[in-house]
């Protein structure tokens, strides 16, 4: 893994040194995916199972890795000890997330006895990690495979030299390169909604994240590369596309002459697609031409998802965000000047390094300010590799979690209050599958992101419909299919 800067400074050099391609080069460097013929089935009868850990990124990652299984022969498994190939497509991000991952590859012990032929493989950003490929060379040699983030491409062969070998084959690449791998097959976790990359890496180099060591530089794929996979995705009968990147605003940064804005544009005019969202946004580059691709597109969700982090300009700056208080206030109200029925979601960190009780006050009034419809909070979890690592002015747990309770009460105040104003209203959603939890109760979202639930028949699954709200709670919507029933 690359070593990390320093300094603040060195972060903000560090991110600059970019080469940026035309798009023609970009054309040039991409390289199209061809499956091994002579792996082609070798493992039919087999099954295979994936764990996954982590962000949107990590799904499409995996999707893409069981489009490969498949190839091979392998059919997806129910439960892990069905399996004869077992994947832990991981996130460094938190603390937690690994231990959870340790865990469970210490349980597949037993499962390695009595199946010798069995593949376990950890992949995904853990892997990336040094130590981590360390940890698992000296306490884990029943894993037979580690994976990086930018070479899942040879999944299938590094199965089959797995099979041969005596010990843990490691193959990860410290840094992607400027191709694109396109076209690798994918098994889709849903067949209303898909997730459509965009972008891979990040350049913003928050003090906190482990992103930009383990997932590399800012890479934008083409866009007809990207308006190619919509438009087969609308041939196969999907309604709803979410773009993908760590920075979706920053598309096309790093190709000249095409932004995000003329992404939007182009996904928003493919015949077939009902619905398109895009996952996340960074308030570096959101642009007025992005503000206006939102609002002026008939297809795409009135919804951004914004991370924040914190109120506190200095807590902002010892994070590296690029931004202040007021600039981000600025850019909210922007926003819903000229999108007033936007929603509006971030993501907000509790006890970084240095933050002070004034600091943390300073987090609620932006909480209050905004009103936001969700946030997604969190404590802060200290990552090797990152600058605030090191920081010597580390926040108590205790004082961490009693500010996550605080926090959390404010923002859910926002969230009942936002949810209960669709109390009564007519909702048009996309009807995306059964309940989690009651088959008989099928689940569906509105524009907004809302989550639905109404009776309705089986057959409005992957289409459009219009409901009435009956009862708001602060996560979920109640309601009843109206009787135009259903509408595409």
């Amino acid at each position: 893994m690359s070593t990390s800067p320093e300094s603040i400074d060195d972060l903000n050099l560090h991110a600059a040194e970019v080469h940026r391609p035309t798009i023609a080069e970009r054309t040039e460097q991409s390289l199209q995916y061809n499956f091994p013929t002579h792996l082609k089935g070798s493992m039919k009868g087999k099954h295979y199972f994936i764990r996954t850990y982590g962000c949107q990124m990590n799904e499409a990652d995996s999707e893409m890795m069981a489009g490969m299984l498949g190839e091979m022969g392998y059919a997806p498994a129910e439960e892990v000890e069905q399996a004869d190939f077992i994947l832990f497509n991981t996130c460094a991000v938190r603390e937690n997330a690994e231990s959870k991952v340790w865990g469970e590859i210490g349980r597949l012990k037993p499962l390695k006895v009595r199946n010798p032929e069995m593949i376990v493989a950890l992949s995904g950003c853990m892997a990336q990690e040094e130590p981590v490929r360390q940890l698992v060379a000296k306490t884990y040699p029943h894993v037979d495979i580690v994976l990086g983030t930018h070479n899942i491409h040879q999944l299938p062969e590094l199965i089959q030299t797995a099979r041969d070998a005596q010990e843990t084959v490691f193959e990860v690449w410290e840094r992607a390169g400027d191709a694109i791998v396109e076209n690798i097959p994918r098994v889709r976790a849903d067949g209303v909604k898909a997730w459509v990359n965009i972008q891979y890496g990040c350049n913003k180099f928050c003090t906190y994240c482990i992103v930009p060591y383990t997932r590399g530089r800012e890479r934008s794929r083409t866009l007809d590369e990207v308006v190619k996979e919509v438009e087969g995705l609308a041939a196969e009968g999907y309604k709803e596309i979410t773009l993908l990147g760590q920075n979706v605003n920053d598309y096309g940064l790093d190709l000249r002459n095409c932004d995000f804005a003329d992404l939007l544009t182009a996904v928003n005019n493919v015949p077939g697609i009902e619905r398109v969202r895009f996952i996340t946004s960074n308030p570096w580059n959101f642009s007025d031409r992005i503000i206006e691709a939102i609002a002026s597109g008939d297809k795409i969700c009135k919804h951004i998802h914004l991370p924040v982090q914190s109120g506190s300009n200095e807590m902002l700056r010892r994070m590296n965000r690029g931004y202040t208080r007021e600039f981000y206030l600025e850019l909210v109200e922007k926003i819903k000047r000229r999108i007033p029925d936007i929603t509006l979601t971030t993501d907000l960190i509790v006890g970084f390094p240095g933050e002070t009780e004034e600091m943390f006050q300073d987090t609620l009034d932006l909480v209050r300010t905004v009103q936001y419809d969700s946030a997604y909070t969190f404590i802060y979890s200290p990552r090797k590799g990152t600058p605030a690592m090191k920081y010597t002015d580390q926040v108590s747990d205790e004082v961490k979690k009693e500010r996550l309770s605080r926090l959390m009460q404010v923002s859910e105040q926002f969230t009942l209050k936002a949810m209960q104003c669709y109390t009564g209203t007519i909702q048009t959603v996309l009807v995306e599958g059964e309940s989690k939890t009651k088959s008989e109760v099928l689940q569906a979202r509105t524009d907004s992101n809302k989550v639905v639930h109404f009776s309705g028949p089986k057959s409005s699954i992957g289409k459009l419909a219009q409901v009435k709200i009956l009862q708001a709670g602060t996560w979920t919507l109640k309601a009843e299919l109206c009787p135009t029933e259903v509408l595409s």
